[in-house]
């Protein structure tokens, strides 16, 4: 079934009613060419979902009839956050996508010393703007409650003050050797922290900014005996998180 968002100011839950605005109103009627007498999902950003049938549409809305409501437990008990540094191409679409569906709180695009790819200021707004249209998607697709931030480019040591706004910041690093220190560090997580992971784009980190990085707290963690992309090493770690916190 097809899921929206709507923001609270939008939800008459008293009325039972639910008006939907903006490009939505055309995805719903002329693409989806969905009918009056028609359901759908409607989530408020937040903790409630609503189910829903189209009562009618107007010039610019979506008026909605509340069929009933219910508070699910989709999100993770804890926000993890991705802070990915930008690769080539269009990778960033797909890391942007992968993450929201594996349930990352927000995602933060990194230039470190290797990135190839380097943004000026009109270029990475239109970046952002673009990697949020992706997130608002896949939110909707995979059932979120919410959509997560793709918040603007940081340069290393800025992504390293935003990362010291969370209880911990794991770094994924190809010469951390052994998984016993990674599977402790990991079974310590618990429901309610803020995570970030900190991956390094296609030439890695220079040693000197994992040196930064642990001065700052990050724990440096290993993926394993092999090398994984950069548009894999993010998603084989928020899957292991994913699976972790799942089981709480």
């Amino acid at each position: 079934m097809q899921r929206f968002f709507a923001d609270p100011s939008c939800i008459d839950e008293a009325g039972r009613e639910i008006r939907i605005g903006g490009t939505d109103v055309n995805h719903i009627q002329n693409v989806l060419r969905m009918r009056p007498g028609e359901e759908l999902w409607v989530s408020d950003g937040e903790r409630k979902e609503y189910h829903c049938s189209i009562r009618e549409y107007t010039k610019d809305q979506v008026i909605l009839e509340i069929l009933y409501a219910q508070e699910p437990e989709y999100e993770l008990p804890c926000d993890l956050y991705l802070f990915q540094c930008i690769p080539k191409g269009d990778k960033m679409d797909m890391i942007v996508q992968k993450a929201v569906e594996l349930g990352a709180a927000g995602i933060v695009p990194v230039e470190s010393a290797r990135c190839i790819v380097k943004l000026d200021a009109k270029k990475a707004e239109k970046r952002q703007a673009r990697w949020q249209q992706i997130a608002e998607g896949a939110a909707k697709q995979s059932r979120r409650m919410r959509i997560p931030a793709v918040e603007r480019v940081l340069s290393f040591r800025e992504a390293l003050e935003r990362a010291g706004e969370l209880d911990l910041l794991l770094i994924p690093y190809e010469l951390e050797k052994g998984m016993k220190r990674t599977k402790e560090v990991l079974q310590e997580i618990r429901p309610g922290r803020s995570v970030g992971i900190l991956i390094g784009p296609e030439g890695g980190f220079e040693a000197s900014e994992v040196a930064l990085a642990e001065s700052r707290g990050a724990v440096p963690v290993s993926l394993g005996r092999r090398i994984l992309r950069t548009e894999t090493a993010g998603m084989a770690l928020l899957s292991v998180l994913m699976f972790r916190l799942e089981e709480e």
